[in-house]
């Protein structure tokens, strides 16, 4: 049995659909999967042990000039690669109206969200048959009951598998002295920024108890905040420009994360690092970090989890967003000793 998932972007989404695929192969062991995601995720699904072919896109960038992309064949080579099997099913778990779209550009039965379900309203008609997976449930819930519904398997709620092979991480040539831990600092949205001064707080605590910390980073804005965080002090170590993977692999070697709630986030809770991961404008219990030694730190701000990607809070306030303002430094640094005490 051959399955198509489309699950575009981000991230962190990315990394929560991988327990989905385990269920599937523990129930059907023959089962193999195909994947069509994102050009600038495209390592990600590579890493579960039952993928076998991943199909990277670029609708954002195509979107600039769409004749430049007819032009260079790429649109053309994507459909004759998608088109070149006939899928048992094609599964699209992101319920978009770009998911949608590409899901049926695939040759094969067609299969989503039901109209409650989809995130674009319109996707659902896409499919060829729908489920009604309610909204409310953790986002790794939602994906895993999607694709036993479509299979039709069953599966059990408390074991959470990624599938991750850890040789398929592709190891860095760097050498990090230990012991480690990474502050994962870097966040698409402003809404869930915890500020530079808290994290270079942070980074003395961690040096104070012989620890190096580790500062990755995306873009020229996060390489600029890292080098601001870890300025004079010598155990702060800014990463040169990683892939995801590389990324992923210095998480591996980590005694513990600090981080936001992001991708890299994830992909810590998804190896069982012991991470603290703050929240703010999102909420926990719907995009949690989930692992073994993973802990959530939120506030009781008024208008916590606003899903707003600026802070719009009116009042006088510290700093934006506010709702992170009582998650200070030393409470962090606390839970996080706690967290790693445990794991020694």
């Amino acid at each position: 049995m051959r399955i198509l998932i489309v699950r575009l972007s981000a991230m962190g989404d990315l990394v929560q659909t991988l327990p989905a695929l385990t269920d599937a192969a523990k129930a059907i062991p023959q089962i193999k999967f195909d994947w069509v995601v994102d050009e600038a995720f495209a390592q990600v699904p590579g890493w579960h042990s039952h993928v076998e072919n991943v199909f990277p896109t670029a609708l954002r960038r195509w979107g600039k000039n769409w004749g430049a992309t007819f032009k260079s064949g790429e649109l053309q080579a994507l459909l004759k690669r998608l088109r070149a099997t006939n899928y048992d099913m094609v599964v699209d778990v992101q319920g978009g109206f770009k998911s949608a779209i590409i899901a049926r550009l695939a040759k094969g039965q067609h299969l989503g969200h039901d109209s409650r379900g989809v995130h674009d309203w319109g996707a659902q008609f896409f499919y060829q048959r729908q489920f009604a997976i309610p909204k409310g449930m953790h986002s790794i819930a939602r994906m895993r009951r999607l694709l036993s519904a479509s299979l039709g398997y069953k599966f059990h709620e408390a074991d959470i598998d990624y599938g991750i092979v850890i040789s398929r991480l592709e190891a860095p040539q760097l050498d990090l002295p230990k012991p480690y831990l990474v502050f994962i600092h870097s966040t698409s949205w402003a809404s869930k920024v915890w500020p530079e001064q808290y994290w270079q707080e942070l980074l003395r605590l961690a040096r104070a108890a012989g620890f190096y910390v580790i500062l990755p980073w995306g873009d020229e804005g996060e390489r600029q905040r890292s080098e601001r965080i870890a300025a004079g002090n010598t155990r702060a170590i800014v990463l040169p420009q990683l892939s995801i993977s590389q990324k992923a692999a210095i998480i591996k070697g980590a005694q513990g994360t600090v981080g936001l709630d992001t991708g890299l986030s994830h992909i810590a809770a998804a190896l069982n690092i012991p991470s603290v991961t703050i929240y703010g404008a999102t909420d926990p219990r719907l995009v949690g970090a989930t692992g073994k030694q993973q802990l959530h730190l939120t506030s009781q701000f008024e208008c916590l989890h606003c899903h707003q990607t600026v802070c719009t809070y009116q009042r006088a306030s510290e700093f934006k967003p506010a709702c992170l303002v009582e998650l200070r430094p030393d409470h962090v640094w606390r839970e996080l000793r706690g967290l790693l005490s445990q794991s020694t």
